[in-house]
């Protein structure tokens, strides 16, 4: 009788979700991540007592620059690998993207080699200098595996991603741990997060080599620089499109980190890692599989509907739970993480709004980029870049006390006028 009860749930599973739906790729993603994201809460209340808000707040410095470096270390052509028909292309594009990325790799070695002091004065923390060395080793660590993490996508290999993601997690949060327990200092969570960057890149040069060796030969450098040429657009708009992006978000933290008195970074840090959970559970899985799916949808004609249904169903799924910590974040923060934490849970009930518009509109904003509207990306993000910016400097000048408040409304400004433009692009013919 189990044993027929099984397979009748493993035949009903398979009707509601046929293997290689879009459902059935997002749950095997978020299944792996499920677990990554939850060996960092559970870590959290750990990491909160073996470390200090200060600590934290070097953490938050350098979380933010290596975001806004990362994050165009490849010139993009990385979001372009699952573009292509041919096989051949997308693994052109790879080579380009490790190839980019070992560049910016290199500039951001010369540039802190030449003149940390001046870097750290500049960014207005000292004390981050003796970890300035991480900053170019984790760009690139992280930009390979970001590149080949798009190649695993393209060709639909979700399980292996998220057995990455879980060798992620486990590595990173348990250096950070064990060096914690051991001698805790910045250099623990810092550290920690830039073995995490890179882990998992094994695991995916072991499967590229194994099953697509074949393709390797192919990547020609008339191949690469045909494909450097077809997809220019991504450079020239995505690469100031996603700057401005994580500009938007990063550097507000390191203006509060150097404005702000005492440990203020560091309790947003936390609270944007709490509020970033459900984001990285099931908002980035989303986001892989519909960059995915995109292409075929826009050939076939689908991809306005198959975009405002999975709006809908990411509302559906991540507004309820994001309200809920934000509602009981104040109470809750200094029960779990310590009482020296309770400015952090407040800060989280303040970003609520951000975070549930940024869970609808994140994954799907990929649209952009499959439709071809980068520019429009571009000016979007340029925007919010803006906007954030000039909010939080008018607090340093006005409301020094609340400027963290103030950065969290504009982060719901700007998610509301992106989801605008998303849906009014995935209602064009």
């Amino acid at each position: 009788m189990p044993k027929l009860r099984l397979k009748a749930i493993s035949a009903r599973l398979a009707t509601w979700m046929p293997a290689g739906s879009f459902l059935r790729n997002v749950s095997i993603l978020t299944g792996g991540t499920a677990f990554a994201q939850g060996l960092l809460i559970l870590a959290l209340p750990v990491l909160t007592r073996l470390y200090t808000p200060m600590d934290f707040s070097l953490l938050a410095v350098y979380v933010a620059i290596l975001g806004i470096v990362t994050v165009v270390s490849c010139l993009r052509y990385n979001i372009a690998i699952p573009i292509p028909e041919e096989d051949a292309d997308g693994m052109a594009l790879l080579f380009v993207s490790i190839g980019a990325a070992f560049i910016v790799s290199l500039l951001c070695a010369l540039i802190v080699t030449v003149a940390p002091e001046a870097i750290a004065a500049l960014i207005g923390q000292p004390d981050f200098q003796p970890y300035l060395w991480m900053v170019p080793v984790g760009v690139f660590i992280a930009s390979v595996y970001n590149a080949l993490q798009y190649w695993a996508s393209r060709k639909k290999r979700f399980g292996l991603v998220t057995r990455t993601r879980v060798t992620r997690a486990v590595g990173g949060v348990g250096t950070q741990l064990g060096v914690g327990a051991a001698a805790p200092s910045p250099f623990g969570l810092v550290f920690g997060h830039m073995i995490y960057g890179g882990l998992g890149i094994f695991g995916l040069t072991r499967s590229l080599l194994k099953e697509d060796r074949q393709f390797l030969g192919k990547a020609t450098l008339g191949r690469l620089a045909g494909q450097v040429k077809e997809q220019r657009r991504f450079p020239i708009y995505s690469v100031p499109e996603a700057l401005f992006n994580t500009a938007g978000i990063q550097l507000p933290v390191i203006f509060i980190a150097a404005i702000a008195a005492g440990p203020e970074a560091g309790f947003l840090m936390l609270a944007m890692r709490v509020m970033g959970l459900p984001m990285g559970l099931v908002g980035a899985s989303v986001a892989q599989v519909f960059l995915a799916e995109a292409p075929s949808r826009l050939r076939d004609g689908t991809i306005g509907t198959f975009t405002r249904t999975t709006m809908y169903a990411l509302f559906k799924a991540g507004a309820p739970p994001l309200i809920a910590v934000g509602v009981l974040s104040p109470l809750a923060f200094p029960l779990l993480f310590g009482p020296e934490w309770e400015r952090a849970g407040w800060l989280v009930a303040w970003m609520t709004p951000w975070f549930v518009l940024q869970f609808v509109s994140s994954p799907v904003s990929m649209i952009l980029h499959v439709t071809g509207r980068q520019n429009l990306a571009m000016m979007l993000q340029g925007a919010g870049l803006v906007l954030r910016l000039s909010m939080v400097l008018l607090a340093a000048k006005l409301v020094e006390d609340n400027i963290s408040e103030i950065y969290a409304i504009s982060g719901a400004i700007f998610y509301m006028a992106y989801i605008a433009v998303v849906l009014f692009v995935s209602r064009e013919k």
